[in-house]
C-alpha cells in the first residue's frame, strides 16, 4: 500500500518545489534565517487583546520576548512558547500565527521567547534562555498579567526538544511547576545514539530533510559529550517519571515523527499522562500553516482543549 499526504499538504510541497532556492544544508545561516522568515511571514495576523515586545534577563545577555494576552482582565494562565527551527533559524515572528491562535482558542497568555541561536550559541544556550523564561513567569509574570500559579510550556521542532529539556531541568531542579508541556512534532533524539524508520522513509522531499537536521544539530551540539547530554536529547533521559502531563503532535510524513512517538511512549510508560495527536498525511511544520492546512487548525484545537484543561479544571 503506498503513502501519499494529505492533497493539502502534497500542494504545500508542490508549492515548495516551485521555488527556486536550495535546501537549508546548502545554504549559509543567514540566508537560512532569511529563507524562513519569508516562509512563515505572517502578512495578516490574527487579532488579540494585546502584544508587547519586550526582555528579560537571562543566564548571559538579556532575552527577546513578545507577550500576546487575550481579550479581558487577568491574571491569565501562560504558555511559554518555544519556536521551531533546528536551533539556528527562526524567531518571534515565524511562530506568530501559532501564538495568536492559542491565545484566543485557550484565552490564555503566551509568552514567546527569542533564545540564543547556533552556532554563535551552541547547546546549552537555548536551554538555558528557555529555563530562565519559565522561572521569569513563575516569579514576575504577576506583573504583566500572567497566573505565575497557572503556567505550561510548549513548542514545536526544536521548540519542542527544548520544552522537554526545560521540564527535565525543572524537574530536577525543583524549579517552577508546569501544568502542561505541549510538544508539537519534537526533535528530542540524538543521531549519535538514536536511528529511527522515519528519517529514512520521510528523508527527503516532506518539507524538513535528513540533512537539513544533520546540519542543524552539527551547528547546536558541535561537541561530542554533549550528543549524549539527556538536556540536549531528551529521549537519552533514563528517568521520566514526574513531569508534567504531555501534549504531543507529530507528522506522518515527517523525519521527526518515530522520536516523537517513542517520547510519548516512554513519557507514558513512566506513569506521565500523555495525549497523542498524529496526523498521518501531514508534513514537519504544519501547526504554522493554518491558512494552507486544515490539519493545523485542528492541531491548533487539540493542543487548546488540553491547554484548557490544565489551565482551568479544578
Amino acid at each position: 500500500m503506498s503513502r501519499e499526504p494529505d492533497p493539502q499538504a502534497q500542494a504545500v510541497l508542490d508549492l515548495i518545489d516551485s521555488i527556486p532556492r536550495p535546501p537549508t544544508y546548502a545554504l549559509s545561516v543567514p540566508s537560512a534565517r532569511a529563507a524562513l522568515e519569508e516562509f512563515f511571514a505572517n502578512e495578516d495576523p490574527e487579532p488579540v487583546g494585546d502584544v508587547t515586545d519586550f526582555s528579560i534577563p537571562g543566564p548571559a545577555e538579556d532575552v527577546p520576548v513578545r507577550l500576546y494576552l487575550p481579550e479581558g482582565d487577568g491574571p491569565h494562565p501562560a504558555l511559554v512558547y518555544l519556536h521551531g527551527g533546528g536551533w539556528v533559524i527562526g524567531s518571534l515572528d515565524t511562530v506568530d500565527d501559532v501564538c495568536r491562535g492559542l491565545v484566543n482558542r485557550v484565552g490564555c497568555a503566551v509568552l514567546s521567547v527569542d533564545y540564543r541561536l547556533a552556532p554563535e550559541h551552541p547547546f546549552p544556550a537555548a536551554l538555558d534562555d528557555a529555563y530562565a523564561a519559565v522561572e521569569w513567569v513563575a516569579a514576575h509574570g504577576d506583573t504583566v498579567g500572567i497566573d505565575p500559579g497557572r503556567i505550561a510550556v510548549g513548542g514545536d521542532s526544536a521548540g519542542g526538544n527544548l520544552t522537554a529539556g526545560a521540564t527535565l531541568v525543572a524537574r530536577d531542579r525543583g524549579g517552577p511547576e508546569i501544568a502542561r508541556q505541549v510538544l508539537v512534532y519534537p526533535a528530542v533524539a540524538s543521531p549519535a545514539v538514536h536511528d529511527f524508520d522515519s528519517y529514512e522513509e520521510n528523508g527527503e522531499g516532506y518539507f524538513l530533510e535528513r540533512e537539513s537536521m544533520a546540519w542543524f544539530y552539527e551547528r547546536y551540539v558541535p561537541r561530542a559529550v554533549d550528543q549524549r547530554n539527556e538536556y540536549a536529547a531528551p529521549l537519552l533521559a533514563r528517568d521520566l517519571s514526574g513531569l508534567p502531563p504531555a501534549t504531543v503532535v507529530t507528522a506522518g510524513f515527517d523525519p521527526l515523527r518515530d522520536e516523537g512517538r517513542e517520547y510519548a511512549d516512554r513519557l507514558s510508560d513512566a506513569g506521565v499522562a500523555v495525549t497523542d495527536y498524529h496526523y498521518e498525511g501531514m508534513i514537519h511544520g504544519f501547526v504554522s500553516l493554518p491558512d494552507y492546512l486544515d490539519a493545523a487548525d485542528e492541531a491548533l484545537d487539540d493542543v487548546a482543549a488540553d491547554l484548557e484543561e490544565a489551565f482551568y479544571s479544578g
